[in-house]
């Protein structure tokens, strides 16, 4: 089952049950998926069963709504404030050959190891401890609240202030706080995390920084458990012409550490149980354009797909022609 968010033509917003390319059925009584999934946990029902009770066989036109720039975010929060969006990255093998490669990495240089291969190490180690156990905490960054994320088919804004916009194509954990501090995972998205990459490499230290970026995740959430091995494709097409592509590699089966574990070491903080809250969390990624030497430009348009998650996303790069102006801070 997979949903999606849009507004209607009148401007209100509804949530569809995702039929086909061409096909949403609307889903009675919601106008947010939040909303569903926090009554679905009151009601001690699943939230599959719930939409499925909410069917009238009314139906809309999916690729109108695609078309005219009507999908939102599939997960979102009223007060963006209220919704944290974050990640996990060093938690991908990539491939089965680039593992093989890291392992004999790891063994010759076992003594001059740069915090980044440790981080990564210690992911092998004992980011997949056996259920009901909490493995090693992997690394963490935050990206921002809900107002950097874009709807889908919407820009993705590189500051005045940026040196590059890179996509990173990944699967999205998107979650609800139940009304008593339980987590409540929702399901999954493919997104675009975009990162400044030509900041991250100049230090580490600066990863923080080049995450603060806008992002983008959808159209569809996935309701339910995502396949263990995902094999999805990134694209960049610039002037309607395809200028790279790549395919990348998800799913804990391509992981250093489970779900489960990444889920622990993010809700383990209490103030990330905050009744209402929206949490969308990225897995991290093994593929980048910026890997392969692309240089992005304003314009260009990122694609990312895979099977089982529905229709592609794609988000336009504006890069940001304003001045970088000094923020001053006035004394009260």
């Amino acid at each position: 089952m997979r949903l999606v968010q849009f507004l209607a033509s009148n401007g209100t917003r509804r949530v569809g049950l995702v039929e086909d390319e061409n096909s949403l059925a609307i889903i009675n009584q919601a106008d947010s998926v939040r909303d569903l999934a926090l009554e679905s946990s009151r009601a001690g029902i699943s939230l599959a069963q719930l939409v499925k009770d909410r069917l009238d066989g009314s139906r809309v036109d999916y690729a109108a709504i695609a078309g005219q720039g009507r999908l939102l975010p599939p997960l979102d929060h009223p007060d963006p404030a209220h919704c944290f969006v974050t990640g996990t990255g060093l938690d991908h093998l990539g491939s089965a050959q680039a593992r093989d490669a890291m392992h004999a990495k790891l063994a010759a240089q076992a003594g001059s190891l740069t915090d980044s291969m440790k981080m990564f190490q210690l992911g092998l180690a004992g980011g997949k401890p056996a259920p009901g156990q909490v493995g090693v905490q992997p690394e963490w960054f935050y990206k921002g609240d809900g107002s950097v994320v874009a709807p889908p088919g919407g820009d993705l804004l590189s500051p005045p202030w940026a040196l590059d916009g890179g996509e990173e194509p990944e699967l999205v954990g998107l979650y609800v706080i139940g009304d008593r501090g339980e987590v409540l995972r929702v399901g999954f998205a493919l997104g675009n995390e975009f990162s400044d990459h030509i900041l991250e490499r100049q230090n580490y230290l600066y990863l923080a920084h080049s995450k603060l970026r806008a992002c983008a995740f959808g159209p569809e959430l996935l309701v339910g458990e995502p396949s263990a091995a995902i094999e999805g494709t990134s694209r960049i097409l610039r002037d309607g012409v395809e200028l790279w592509s790549a395919p990348f590699l998800t799913g804990e089966a391509n992981m250093t550490h489970t779900l489960a574990n990444i889920e622990h070491h993010h809700f383990k903080y209490p103030h990330f149980r905050r009744p209402g809250d929206v949490h969308c969390h990225y897995f991290g990624t093994a593929t980048l354009s910026f890997a392969a030497g692309i240089t992005t430009q304003h314009g260009d348009i990122f694609e990312i797909s895979a099977p089982g998650f529905g229709r592609p996303l794609q988000n336009r790069l504006v890069i940001s022609d304003a001045a970088d102006r000094l923020v001053e801070v006035r004394t009260l």
